[in-house]
């Protein structure tokens, strides 16, 4: 019974906060501390906020393309480190890995001195290629842990019936791999669009992404269409959060 009552009460702590933003987001009142009825406009001026849908705009572009990057290059980084065996391999797994274990300041910081010392000037693309180094990350610890799982002479009766590594691994390997490479890629893809630290070290004028949007509006209170975009926010990770976590339920049956 006691230990029933503690995890409602932790679950409550998580969720509760949640539960009011999403209340206060139908809120009459301009001013998310008092209840004045309930309306839906604030999920309407969304839709003609023109400064916060070019935020939106610019954080799917940089998601999308850190991940499609990532995806490729993370997958080959897990494929590489299982399949083979060479000098410091340990040690490059180890760097591969180390943008989940650092901080993000740091990460921002290093990133912002590297592209100084190239001459780089800061854009969207900057915001992608920094955004690459820890959704590569990502994937590649997911795609690792489905490798793991994999029947390691799979690929070995492929060629022993005829196909080439090459074919072995686009048409045996990596169709087994693709649960992990999605739900790496969905995870991937949540992280970027959530990020500001790292966001905003590298924009450049007119690149501000959704996060960086928001933090400039709630610096002066938190309005409730502020609210309603969280909660929209919530109910797209969730989704997403889903889709992964069932990818990843599949291929462990």
């Amino acid at each position: 019974m006691l230990q029933s009552l503690f995890a409602l009460l932790i679950l409550a702590y998580m969720y509760l906060p949640i539960v009011v933003l999403a209340v206060y987001s139908f809120n009459n009142s301009a001013y998310s501390a008092t209840w004045e009825g309930f309306t839906l406009r604030w999920y309407e001026r969304l839709l003609k906020d023109e400064r916060l849908l070019y935020a939106l705009q610019n954080s799917l572009v940089v998601a999308s393309g850190a991940v499609a990057i990532a995806a490729i290059l993370g997958t080959m980084a897990a494929v590489g480190l299982a399949k083979y065996k060479f000098w410091g391999r340990g040690l490059y797994q180890g760097v591969a890995m180390m943008p989940v274990l650092v901080p993000d300041i740091a990460l921002a910081v290093a990133t912002l001195v590297f592209l100084a010392v190239l001459g780089l000037p800061l854009s969207l693309g900057t915001i992608v290629a920094a955004h690459v180094v820890f959704c590569l990350a990502y994937v590649a610890v997911v795609v690792a842990t489905q490798i793991a799982k994999l029947d390691p002479h799979l690929e070995e009766a492929a060629i022993d019936l005829g196909a080439t590594p090459w074919q072995a691994l686009i048409q045996v390997v990596l169709p087994e791999l693709m649960p992990g490479i999605v739900a790496g890629c969905l995870l991937a893809f949540v992280l970027s669009m959530d990020d500001f630290l790292i966001s905003s070290f590298t924009a450049g004028a007119g690149s501000g992404t959704l996060p960086m949007e928001i933090f400039s509006r709630i610096r002066t209170g938190v309005k409730p269409d502020i609210n309603a975009l969280s909660v929209l926010l919530l109910l797209v990770s969730g989704a997403i959060a889903l889709v992964a976590e069932f990818l990843r339920m599949k291929t462990k049956n």
